[in-house]
């Protein structure tokens, strides 16, 4: 075996056990929350020494931000899809908005880590890395809320208005209205919200379809971002 051989071979083993080592730690993570995670049981899991788990993820922390930013990108590249299935405007945005649910669903623990722990929030652990992932599927929701015409005056008061500026200063949108900001702030709390009441299976005990009940919120939602006559068509 040559010397390119045997590095490709190590990298490839490399990448294989940080995979392993990222999925026992989700496991760890649905079981008993971020709290319960302990790379000393990771390492029992895999039959690992735990001093050789440290070589690749020296701290909890470290290995709680690489969840965290894989979780964030895998969102975005979601949404991203999404919105490049669609022309600019409110079919877009309605495939965004659904795209964030479908993606939820399909990788609820993901969902769970990133927005029901306080690990997701971007700014405790690695936030160099955790905050711009954060932002780039906030960009693409706020990128398709900005394709539309910016909605009318929401009567935000002046200390409101500041901070939400500043919150979108972190945005890559250069330019947004304050308003636009606002929209799109206000419109995701709604759909985290019924996202998580689903996910906790919150919303079984009503005999309610989530389904249902989410289609209706994203024509709220459209309600709110267009007017009635610039609203086209989106297939409800």
């Amino acid at each position: 075996m040559t010397a390119v051989q045997h590095s490709s071979r190590r990298a490839q083993r490399r990448v294989e056990t940080v995979g392993e080592i990222k999925a026992r730690a989700m496991e760890q993570i649905t079981a008993g929350g971020v709290e319960q995670l302990s790379l000393n049981a990771v390492a029992r899991s895999m039959s690992m020494a735990p001093a050789a788990l440290y070589r690749y993820f020296p701290s909890k922390d470290a290995l709680l931000a690489d969840l965290v930013v894989e979780a964030y990108d895998s969102l975005a590249g979601a949404l991203e899809r999404a919105a490049a299935a669609e022309p600019p405007g409110a079919a877009r945005l309605a495939a965004v908005v659904r795209g964030y649910r479908t993606w939820a669903l399909g990788q609820p623990n993901a969902y769970l880590l990133v927005f029901q722990q306080p690990s997701g929030n971007g700014e405790q652990l690695a936030p160099e890395r955790t905050l711009p992932a954060a932002v780039r599927s906030m960009d693409v929701f706020l990128g398709a809320l900005a394709e539309l015409p910016p909605p009318g005056d929401l009567a935000l008061d002046a200390t409101l208005s500041q901070q939400i500026a500043r919150w979108g200063g972190r945005t890559r949108i250069p330019d947004l209205p304050v308003d636009t900001l606002a929209l799109g702030l206000v419109c995701w709390t709604r759909l985290h919200g019924l996202i998580s009441l689903e996910l906790n299976r919150h919303l079984a005990a009503t005999g309610i379809d989530p389904e249902r009940l989410y289609e209706h919120e994203v024509q709220a939602l459209l309600s709110l971002a267009t007017t009635d006559s610039n609203r086209p068509s989106v297939g409800f």
